[in-house]
């Protein structure tokens, strides 16, 4: 899940791939993006994810752009506990015990929280069972080297399939909602 977007995003590790992804984005991908954004939710992301969006998406502010205009809507909540400029309009700095704050967040009534990159901050929702949905895209590449997505010890969870489709150039598209624990059997 390393630098998913462009290769200077994240070299970290000797990362050679960045913008992976880009080869396999096309109109399918993109209206799921816009199905997946076409809905009142929040953003949570992580500090290195908040950069390299608030970079870029308050300079696109076309309302004809769907993804910019609900990006740009959304209150961005950034979990950090360094100092953050908080210059993207909608912009709330999380800090302290980031967990306890995440169970507030998502206990405050609050739209849907969405978190998209935020790689450190996924494997901390995992470790303490704050994923409610996972909405996976697999795509047809092997990178060998890279952060992973579930990397650092999630918790055991059930999901259960909600959504599934396969774009024209082969990714798939996996929504999954948690559905209790896991269960065992033998053959």
């Amino acid at each position: 899940m390393q630098a998913p977007g462009g290769p200077d995003e994240d070299t970290s590790g000797g990362f050679e791939f960045g913008g992976w992804t880009v080869p396999y984005f096309d109109d399918f991908s993109s209206n799921v993006m816009i199905q997946q954004l076409g809905h009142p939710f929040d953003l949570l992301l992580g500090r290195k994810t908040y950069d390299i969006f608030s970079s870029y998406w308050p300079l696109h502010t076309d309302p004809n752009n769907p993804i910019a205009t609900a990006l740009n809507k959304a209150t961005k909540f950034v979990a950090s506990n360094s100092p953050l400029k908080l210059d993207w309009e909608k912009t709330v700095q999380l800090k302290g015990g980031i967990v306890e704050e995440l169970k507030k967040l998502k206990q405050s009534g609050g739209p849907e929280l969405q978190v998209h990159g935020s790689g450190n901050l996924i494997q901390t929702l995992l470790k303490y069972d704050l994923v409610d949905q996972l909405w996976l895209k697999i795509f047809p590449v092997t990178l060998g080297s890279g952060k992973r997505l579930f990397e650092n010890g999630p918790i055991p969870a059930a999901f259960k399939l909600s959504e599934s489709s396969v774009s024209p150039k082969g990714v798939i598209i996996a929504n999954y909602a948690r559905s209790g624990k896991v269960e065992t059997g033998s053959f």
